[in-house]
């Protein structure tokens, strides 16, 4: 470790919703000073201890889990994970000796941020949702700035400290220059037809494949095209009424890599309503309808949606009817181009594509502070 460098923990972890945002904040600090010395701290076992050193990123694992719902005898070693988690924060803390801390969700944010306020080093937070949950809002009092997605997050956090800056996405959902024709070529598909793109995230989503099941002879006598990422949690759960029409309009795959070129493909697109998901598709510009998860806390993913629908820029569908009104829905945008192109206009409007550019500048401005003020303490 070089003295002169600075130096930046971001903690991340166990979804998509919270690496991708890291890793894009983590390739803008890189941006601005390449020296910038990272470390990621996550969870051991969570997906970022796969994900960050594969995005080229060194990552420290905590031995941390969250608290069981239901009742569960793993609830009864708990703290002394917190603890055990604690200390070893406070150990990373003390050997990389970071400028600043930064957390964007997952099980080591608490201990991590937490440890950093004691050791009065700068914290900031990045929340995704329109709804924090708990660690977040415990976590908000003691940090330094807080990075939200969307407005009126006031209610939760000190509106001192609130910065408006949208969620941080992929680089591939900026300045999308992919046309219809080019990702309907990609898919082998017909760029002249109707296409119907489905995500589920990278997991998957039973409600949504469920639904499209019972739809596949409707959207087949219509002569439309799916796009149809089906998680893998739930591959094993593709329907009877695919065989006929597998290779004629309809793509179905576990996980999609190349999304940019299914969402300019796609005339409308069906989703849960995770953060990052509604994130990339305010960048792209998309008409959407949103079937957000019941199994989140707080049921953060209506009121994302909500906070959309609210400005006519997305419709929602709630999970429970979902199977018995998603034909309707869909042939309803089908049916009405008008509503599809104002949908994809008001959503574009609430894209922030400098989402990720905002958050860096202010942790490296905070970090040549917190550098100043360390040399100013020496000498």
């Amino acid at each position: 470790m070089k003295e002169h460098n600075y130096r930046v923990i971001m903690s991340a972890g166990g979804t998509g919703g919270h690496i991708f945002p890291a890793l894009a904040v983590a390739r803008a600090i890189k941006k601005i000073d390449h020296k910038t010395e990272i470390l990621f701290v996550g969870a051991e076992g969570k997906m970022e201890m796969e994900k960050i050193p594969q995005a080229g990123f060194p990552i420290v694992g905590l031995k941390i889990s969250g608290l069981r719902r239901k009742f569960s005898l793993k609830n009864l070693g708990l703290p002394f994970k917190v603890l055990s988690s604690l200390r070893k924060a406070g150990k990373v803390l003390n050997d990389f000796k970071p400028h600043v801390v930064a957390g964007f969700g997952g099980y080591a944010s608490g201990p991590v941020l937490r440890k950093a306020s004691t050791y009065r080093i700068p914290t900031i937070l990045q929340e995704q949702n329109s709804y924090p949950g708990l660690t977040n809002r415990i976590l908000a009092k003691k940090a330094t700035k807080i990075f939200v997605a969307y407005e009126k997050m006031e209610r939760f956090f000190e509106a001192s400290k609130i910065v408006l800056t949208g969620n941080p996405v992929r680089s591939m959902f900026l300045n999308m220059d992919v046309s219809k024709k080019q990702g309907a070529e990609f898919f082998d598909l017909d760029p002249e037809k109707f296409t119907i793109l489905a995500v589920g995230g990278s997991l998957g989503a039973r409600t949504i494949n469920e639904s499209l099941c019972k739809i596949i002879p409707d959207l087949e006598e219509k002569d439309f095209q799916l796009i149809w990422q089906s998680g893998r949690h739930y591959a094993a759960q593709r329907c009877e009424a695919l065989g006929s029409v597998i290779n004629e309009g309809f793509v179905v795959r576990e996980f999609i890599k190349e999304m940019d070129m299914a969402y300019a493909a796609a005339d409308i697109v069906i989703s849960r309503a995770g953060a990052i998901a509604i994130s990339e598709l305010q960048n792209v510009g998309k008409p959407v309808i949103f079937i957000p998860s019941p199994n989140v806390s707080e049921d953060h993913q209506t009121k994302n949606a909500r906070a959309l629908v609210e400005k006519e820029a997305a419709m929602l569908l709630p999970d429970s009817e979902a199977r018995e009104r998603l034909k309707d829905f869909i042939f309803e945008l089908a049916e009405d181009e008008q509503k599809r192109k104002s949908l994809a206009a008001n959503i574009k409007k609430m894209a922030y594509p400098d989402a990720a550019d905002t958050i860096a500048e202010a942790i490296m401005n905070m970090a040549k502070e917190r550098r100043e003020r360390n040399r100013n303490e020496h000498s």
